[in-house]
Parts: C-alpha cells; structure tokens; sequence
C-alpha cells in the first residue's frame, strides 16, 4: 500500500475518516438500534447493504460524480423520503411491540427477519445521506496524489474506510446489544421496544428531512 500512497497521508488518512465514521449518524444510530431488536449476527446484514453504498459513495466522490448529484438535490428525494418513511413505519412498529423487527416477550425466540431487506436498509441510509456525500465530496479527493496511479489509489482508501466504517458499525451494534442485555435483566421488553422505536423513528425523519 506505501507504494501508492504515502505513509505521512495515510497516517492522517486513518484517523480523519476514524473520526468521521465514529461520530453518530443515521448509520450507526440504526445499527444500535437493529443490535438491539434484532443482535448483533442478524445486523450484520444491513451492514453490508451499508457498506456498498458508503463504497459507492467513496467511489462516486473521486470521479467527480457525487459533486454533479450535490447540485441537483432532487435526484436524492425519493430515496430520502421513501427510505425515511420506511424506517419511520419500522419504528412505530418497533414503538407498539409489532412486526418483526419488534423484540419478542420471549427473548430467546429469534425475529424473522430477511437479510436482503436489511441489507437494502443499509444501502439506501447509505446513500441517500447527502451529508456523506459532502463529507467524501470535501476529505476524499484531497487525499489522492495525481501524480501517482488512480485506481490503485481509489481500491486502497476505499478498502480502508469501508474497514474503518465496518469496525464502528460493530461497536455500535455491539453497544445496542449490551443495552438490551442490561434492560433484559429486568424483563422490561416494552421499554426495549419504545427505546429501539424510538431510535428508528429518529433515524427515519433524520433521513428524509436532514
């Protein structure tokens, strides 16, 4: 990797995107939230669907595409809004102790869940964000050397934010878990539902009007 990008860029690289990728967002609430209702196993699915569309985002943003598409809002609407009422219906559903996100009064009974519509959760918070477009729009590009191979570049950088965003989507899913596992011990299910609810209804009007 120190063939293609210096070792000085990559030493800020890490923890720019660190930080970037740790701070709480739409992403990682909603991964707190599925560690909660659904654990940790099951929220790898959404994971990947996210992954693509923040490496797509990363992708897009060094071609010069993602700056065309920050001029144009309008091609982000009905992501964000169907997106957005989507989670929202998820959360009320989550809020009222129903559907299949909800978690069950029996606790070691295991939700069904589809990993594929997890994964479409994760892709389209992904990339109907326009803030990530901005963040990989303004702290990408800087970071490649024009003077240097492209594509060997673009691979490295991508490969290390998905890394970096994949390991904090674990901490904060593995941080909703460990909630439900301190709430569980009181056997308050319908609080652990209001609370998960409560987050995806965040997470849905976050998405469709942030």
């Amino acid at each position: 990797m120190s063939h293609w990008i210096d070792p000085a860029i990559l030493a800020l690289f890490i923890p720019t995107f660190f930080f970037v990728s740790v701070t709480p967002g739409m992403c990682m609430t909603l991964a707190m939230t599925l560690g909660m209702s659904l654990g940790v196993r099951r929220t790898l699915h959404m994971m990947w669907g996210e992954l693509i569309g923040v490496g797509l985002v990363s992708v897009l943003s060094v071609v010069g595409v993602a700056a065309v598409m920050l001029n144009y809002p309008a091609l982000f609407s009905a992501f964000k809004y169907v997106g957005g009422a989507y989670l929202v219906w998820l959360g009320i559903q989550m809020w009222q102790a129903k559907g299949k996100m909800a978690i069950p009064a029996d606790l070691s009974a295991g939700q069904q869940t589809k990993p594929l519509g997890l994964a479409l959760q994760g892709f389209v918070t992904a990339i109907a964000n326009p803030k990530g477009w901005a963040f990989m729009v303004s702290l990408l590009p800087p970071f490649i050397n024009a003077a240097k191979p492209m594509a060997p570049q673009i691979g490295a950088l991508v490969t290390l934010i998905l890394v970096i965003e994949f390991s904090c989507l674990l901490l904060y899913a593995s941080g909703g878990r460990t909630l439900r596992h301190f709430l569980a011990k009181s056997g308050n299910v319908t609080l652990m539902n209001r609370i998960a609810g409560s987050l995806m209804l965040f997470v849905g009007v976050w998405l469709a009007f942030g």
